[in-house]
């Protein structure tokens, strides 16, 4: 069994491209990971990727932060939202999966920092080209309260993991922990999909990794807005979610919201997963 946690950087590299069915930790490996055929991974009569999704149950919860919580912006107000059932992605999209996207439709391949593509998230792609993808696939992007009411999976603390985050629970910059908490590993270095456990409501990698592109344009919440809000109707910036592989952890709480960036960004560290309503 091979331990993420015990290994360098180069080491997981190594390991990564002599062995496409590395294993990080069985019961948390995307089934995409251990397919030793990749036509398995594909709906071969419309030629797209199969995507897992999750059910996610509607309800309330309270978006934002309190004002005791530390790294807390003053975007983060505390509101009340109530959200209809819907389905997200149990992973971030894969380079695997949004470079069949470009094949079949004559798109550019987005460059990949890591030099290994497959299961890595996506990254350098645009606002515009994750709802592309999120379109072909019959879906969409999710909203910004749809994202934090998935990453908390019913917890209020600054994490779905508690008051701390580790390097044994996500990927980032574990050397800047959060208020309080112990230091851990930071790895320096995007991982594949999937390498740590999931939260209460069975999604990966909501915190740390990657950041997500949400649907909604970047501007203060409007706290009337209780049912299934999607946002400004305009705006210069999208919003963006979870923090990255480079992140201290009070950048990836459930609440944080980094300002967005421009919907014609491509960052390394910006991907995306994709929503279908009920």
């Amino acid at each position: 069994m091979t331990s993420l946690n015990s290994k360098s950087l180069s080491e997981l590299k190594d390991i990564y491209n002599n062995n496409s069915q590395i294993q990080i930790t069985k019961s948390f490996v995307p089934k995409t990971i251990n397919d030793e055929n990749n036509t398995r991974n594909r709906d071969s009569s419309i030629n797209k990727p199969i995507i897992e999704f999750v059910d996610i149950p509607g309800g309330t919860f309270t978006m934002g932060s309190p004002s005791s919580e530390k790294g807390r912006a003053d975007d983060e107000i505390q509101h009340q939202v109530t959200l209809s059932a819907f389905k997200m992605s149990k992973y971030p999209v894969t380079f695997e999966q949004y470079d069949l996207f470009c094949e079949t439709t004559g798109r550019q391949k987005p460059w990949d920092r890591s030099n290994v593509r497959g299961k890595m998230p996506v990254s350098n792609v645009t606002w515009y080209d994750a709802k592309a993808f999120a379109e072909w696939m019959g879906c969409r992007l999710p909203t910004e309260a749809e994202w934090e009411y998935a990453a908390r999976a019913n917890t209020t603390t600054p994490f779905n993991t508690g008051d701390c985050l580790t390097s044994e629970q996500a990927n980032f910059n574990g050397k800047e922990p959060y208020t309080n908490c112990d230091k851990s590993e930071n790895r320096g270095e995007v991982l594949p999909v999937g390498s740590f456990p999931p939260n209460a409501f069975g999604l990966y990698d909501m915190h740390g990794n990657i950041w997500e592109w949400c649907s909604d344009w970047y501007g203060e919440y409007d706290i009337n807005d209780k049912v299934n809000p999607k946002g400004p109707d305009q705006g210069t910036r999208k919003i963006n979610r979870g923090g990255g592989w480079y992140d201290p952890a009070w950048r990836c709480r459930s609440a944080y919201r980094a300002g967005g960036d421009p919907p014609i960004s491509r960052g390394t560290g910006i991907g995306f997963r994709l929503v279908k309503s009920e």
